[in-house]
């Protein structure tokens, strides 16, 4: 195999990413974008979507990073119309777009037109957090959005495997698709809930965070491949996973945590620009084999599938938006009122992504009795066609009607207060901690140590209150972020020094790097916030 291919692919979805954060054009735009008009130019090799790399190399990392960055108590507070959207919408878009398709395409079978349906059903998580990241939603919406894009893909994939055992001719009833879709979401739920509280206990015995890093990477492949193996949902097992190490991420060692979180920033950018540049440039293997249908028809069925895939999410959205509330006045009282503008939102924030691709190339060349399998190449072209569509139409918009539904965004003065709140009360119990360690001979300390730590004590207590402070009328900043510069730029002089000293054989390189780390620990510890 020659790696080459591979390295161009990443090295050139990274400087699209990169250059994409220059621009208001958002990555995965700009990157399908790229990747369409790459697959017609010369030299650039062929990139086929193989089903049997994207599950389960690429979808469980993705997961992985997405559940660590949700909120399990978020999650749970929203979990009715997390499950409304994630299982109930899923089913549903199956169905309806499926029929939909077959009502619009003549001589597509039922079966084959339902296999469509389960393929374009499920929003992608990537495009999901993308959209919570860049936009800054209320928090409630993106707990939404980011909860439905957890579980949908578990949902989508078991109705997939159902109506494809239609499709072939192995036969399917309604009561095997249930004991399917049980065994699946019950199965993976299982495997997660089996597997996390070792996992965790694990990650927290390890006592070197290189160790406790690579254990990090392994978890959502282990955890995928062992629900898999069981005939489970390795989606379901790699959220549940995931949401309880998020949850308990605190009872790791904090170095762990620092490395960890920066090497999934990482493989989280790789994967996910690799994945947006590969859906543009599927688009010379789907558009082939279409020699049976004219330029006409299938721009009218894409058309048509595209407008299917929107009405249909607005269809389920706003019934199941209002209508638990208006039948359930425990509902009324538990959850927070909401206008028309939230529905609006959230259904058209349906973006499709890989998933839909990887399962559209899943399906198989032949059905169980030899014949070809029915329009085929079709429903590889619209799934391709919806992705960029939604993609491209949706991503675009969206922005632009947020702005225009006024929806309020986060309020950073709110949620500084409730961090200094936070901060101040901590630093009470600390300072309590602190005197009660002194008092202890054993811990006995000169007095400027001790003074130290209560001076390091209150910078911390007072940092987030000075954020709410006037602003220097020269900088534009707050004492604090002057604070932390000019701090930054002392570092930086102590980083220097250390080099000089060790250009001039004052010290070797191993002691340089050990000095360094340290400042690079506290600078770490100390300033993460602004990254």
């Amino acid at each position: 195999m020659d790696p080459l291919p591979l390295v161009a692919l990443i090295a050139a979805s990274a400087a699209i990413a990169g250059a994409a954060r220059r621009t208001p054009v958002p990555a995965p735009l700009l990157l399908v974008t790229v990747g369409l008009i790459g697959a017609y130019l010369p030299g650039v090799p062929d990139y086929t979507l193989d089903p049997h790399i994207v599950l389960p190399l690429v979808l469980p990392p993705l997961l992985h990073t997405a559940a660590l960055d949700s909120s399990y108590l978020d999650l749970r507070a929203n979990l009715r119309p997390v499950a409304l959207l994630s299982v109930g919408y899923t089913l549903f878009a199956t169905v309806a777009v499926g029929y939909l398709a077959y009502l619009l395409v003549p001589d597509l079978p039922l079966t084959a037109a339902l296999v469509l349906g389960a393929v374009v059903a499920p929003p992608d998580a990537v495009a999901a957090s993308a959209i919570a990241r860049r936009l800054g939603l209320p928090n409630r919406l993106t707990t939404i959005l980011q909860g439905e894009s957890l579980v949908n893909d578990a949902t989508a994939i078991t109705a997939y495997k159902v109506a494809l055992a239609a499709a072939v001719g192995e036969g399917a009833s309604w009561a095997g698709g249930i004991g399917e879709f049980a065994l699946a979401s019950l199965g993976g739920i299982g495997v997660g809930l089996v597997l996390m509280v070792p996992i965790h206990w694990l990650r927290t015995h390890l006592k070197e965070a290189l160790l406790q890093n690579t254990l990090s990477l392994l978890i959502p492949f282990v955890a995928y491949a062992a629900a898999e193996r069981v005939g489970a949902s390795g989606v379901l097992a790699v959220v549940v996973v995931a949401l309880y190490l998020g949850h308990h991420s605190w009872q790791v060692d904090f170095e762990t945590r620092l490395q960890e979180g920066a090497v999934w920033k990482m493989v989280a950018f790789i994967l996910e620009s690799s994945v947006f540049a590969l859906i543009g440039l599927q688009l010379p293997y789907v558009v082939q084999g279409l020699g049976g249908y004219s330029a006409g028809e299938t721009l009218w069925y894409a058309v048509g599938v595209f407008v299917a895939v929107v009405v249909v999410r607005f269809v389920w959205v706003f019934p199941a938006t209002f209508l638990p509330r208006a039948l359930s006045p425990r509902i009324r009282k538990r959850e927070p009122d909401t206008n028309w503008t939230a529905p609006v939102i959230v259904g058209w924030a349906g973006m499709r992504g890989v998933v839909s691709l990887a399962i559209a190339f899943s399906i198989p060349l032949a059905t169980a009795g030899g014949e070809p399998f029915p329009a085929r190449n079709l429903v590889l072209f619209l799934t391709f066609t919806t992705v960029i569509g939604t993609l491209v139409i949706q991503g675009l918009t969206l922005p632009a009607l947020i702005r225009a539904l006024k929806v309020p965004g986060r309020d950073p003065q709110a949620e500084t207060l409730a961090e200094a709140q936070a901060q101040s009360q901590a630093s009470r119990a600390a300072e309590q901690r602190l005197d009660e360690l002194l008092a202890d001979e054993r811990n006995a300390l000169p007095q400027p140590l001790a003074d130290r730590l209560r001076t390091v004590l209150e910078r911390r207590r007072n940092a987030v209150w000075e954020r709410l402070g006037a602003v220097n009328p020269v900088t534009g900043e707050s004492a604090d972020d002057t604070y932390r510069r000019l701090a930054r730029e002392m570092i930086e002089a102590e980083r220097e020094v250390f080099v000089q000293l060790r250009d001039q054989r004052r010290i070797d390189d191993e002691m340089m790097r050990t000095l360094l780390r340290r400042l690079d620990l506290e600078e770490a510890a100390a300033y993460r916030e602004d990254s």
